[in-house]
């Protein structure tokens, strides 16, 4: 007895002999190519919104650390000279903004302000201009000046001093 494989009018998919319709491979490798995308698309929509804080406020949950940080305060611009030797004279203009590790810290912040202003002068006319050149130089200089800020501010406490504009003429 000889099996025969039935065709469906208009289908150009061959029947198997138990009469079922075979699925061609590049059909499932496609299928599985639009199923994989849509759900890497749907995930990648997903932690944008879960990133940028949609999710956690449709849902209700708690929000985002941005909005959570505690709060910073300016300091007043401080123009300096530097120590140039026997050199042109050097000149650096600093506006910095101080994170702060507790919001209620701002008081104490606006009460040393005169005492870390004197700090940030006195740092600074004793360093180079050499010195202050490059992503190195600034970067000493914020670990400096956020040490002698902490100092004055003790036992408030500074995170992090951000510049805001800092300019060496």
């Amino acid at each position: 007895m000889a099996t025969t494989q039935t065709m469906n009018v208009g289908d150009d998919i061959p029947a198997s002999p138990e009469g079922e319709v075979a699925v061609p491979k590049s059909g499932r490798k496609k299928l599985i190519i639009i199923v994989a995308a849509a759900v890497l698309a749907l995930t990648g929509v997903g932690g944008a919104a879960y990133a940028m804080g949609f999710l956690g406020k449709l849902t209700g949950g708690k929000e985002t650390a941005a909005t959570l940080t505690p709060g910073g305060i300016d300091l007043p611009e401080i123009v300096a000279n530097l120590n140039a030797g026997n050199h042109r004279t050097a000149f650096v203009r600093i506006k910095a903004r101080l994170e702060l590790a507790d919001k209620s810290d701002e008081f104490a912040v606006k009460a040393a302000s005169p005492r870390i202003q004197d700090l940030f002068q006195t740092y600074l006319r004793d360093m180079r201009p050499e010195e202050l050149r490059g992503s190195a130089g600034t970067y000493r200089l914020r670990e400096e000046l956020l040490a002698r800020v902490n100092i004055a501010l003790a036992p408030a406490r500074a995170t992090d001093i951000l510049f805001t504009e800092m300019l060496m003429q």
